[in-house]
């Protein structure tokens, strides 16, 4: 079918477009996703007789979905595996050699324990560390200064960035918190606004809060429960003022 022998009213035939997509064989999953979800190829209005009309009970319809299941599962895997073939063509393992000088990943935390993405301008890196060992083959340990003692020395390469320029000095200092996990908590500094959002059932009261995260702020939207079970003492102040 083409939109362009629908008169302008393609609207009109999104059902038409459904039931075609539905009924199309897929590469990713070796059938149709009418006949993944429902064990059967559809029937259409043009041809009601393609499918024979039988019973199925019991043991043997529960036998029969187990296998639909598997050969959709199958199917799927053999996708996901082509096409992480195409993806692995390009990779690169990334590795470093004892002496190199690498930088170390932080993140930030603000509100119940949850991730977000700081300033785009803010350093997500902190370092350069020098290396001193490699410990199996995706994890290195670092030299760390005395003010990260505390901290496990071993980190995954997904956590480390090779640095450049050896004479380089600290793209980002260590902030004073920050934690054996790498991140930086949050606290919140005052309520700037309140709303609710208004869903079929419930209503759900908001706060829009400023946070201080190691000398950086950020404004957010957090659900009032959240902040007063995570926040008891602070919220309770705020209240007041």
């Amino acid at each position: 079918m083409c939109v362009l022998d629908w008169g302008g009213h393609w609207a009109d035939h999104l059902s038409l477009v459904e039931f075609a997509y539905n009924n199309s064989f897929q590469a990713s999953i070796g059938m149709a996703p009418f006949e993944a979800l429902y064990g059967r190829p559809c029937r259409t209005p043009l041809c009601w007789t393609q499918v024979g009309e039988r019973s199925m009970y019991g043991a043997t319809y529960v036998q029969e979905t187990t296998e639909k299941v598997r050969v959709v599962r199958l199917n799927m895997k053999e996708a996901q595996d082509r096409q992480k073939s195409y993806a692995d063509r390009r990779r690169r393992e990334l590795e470093f050699q004892v002496g190199d000088r690498v930088y170390l990943k932080m993140a930030m935390l603000r509100g119940p324990n949850r991730s977000i993405a700081e300033n785009k301008l803010s350093p997500r890196f902190m370092g350069p560390f020098p290396v001193v060992e490699r410990v199996g083959p995706l994890a290195y340990r670092l030299e760390l200064p005395e003010i990260m003692k505390a901290f496990h020395k071993v980190f995954h390469v997904s956590m480390l960035r090779k640095c450049l320029h050896p004479t380089e000095e600290l793209v980002a200092r260590i902030p004073e918190d920050l934690q054996p996990d790498l991140t930086v908590p949050a606290v919140p500094v005052r309520i700037l606004e309140r709303r609710e959002k208004v869903l079929r059932n419930k209503r759900i009261p908001l706060l829009r809060i400023l946070w201080d995260c190691s000398g950086s702020t950020e404004e957010t939207w957090e659900p009032e429960a959240k902040m007063k079970l995570k926040f008891r003492k602070w919220f309770d102040k705020q209240v007041e003022e």
